[in-house]
């Protein structure tokens, strides 16, 4: 069974940097288009960011292009997401999540990571 992780969550000021990392377990990680998606009190779950299995593309919400980037090794069955000029809105609970091949959402997620950003 695929378990995802992340890590790297905390508390920052705004305009500060975190970089989150995901770890995932299993056999066919590197065969996953995987994503971080963030939700924060009282709102709805949201797309941040995703790659595809073998890093060639990858697509972010327009609130964090250029200021996040995502990244995978999958090496190490790793996922990151490098969060710089961080905003007080960034301010939320991050959950990587694992897409498997063929299927039309997201199948595997972790328990979240909480970043909280101060002004």
């Amino acid at each position: 069974q695929v378990q995802l992780v992340e890590s790297g969550g905390g508390l920052v000021q705004a305009g500060g940097s975190l970089r989150l990392s995901c770890a995932a377990s299993g056999r066919t990680f590197s065969t996953y288009n995987m994503g971080w998606f963030r939700q924060a009190p009282g709102k709805e779950r949201e797309f941040v960011a995703d790659i595809s299995w073998s890093g060639y593309w990858t697509d972010y919400a327009s609130s964090v292009k250029g200021r996040f980037t995502i990244s995978r090794d999958n090496d190490k069955d790793m996922l990151y997401l490098q969060m710089n000029s961080l905003k007080p809105e960034d301010t939320a609970v991050y959950y990587c999540a694992g897409k498997v091949p063929g299927k039309n959402g997201y199948d595997y997620w972790g328990q979240g990571t909480q970043v909280t950003v101060s002004s």
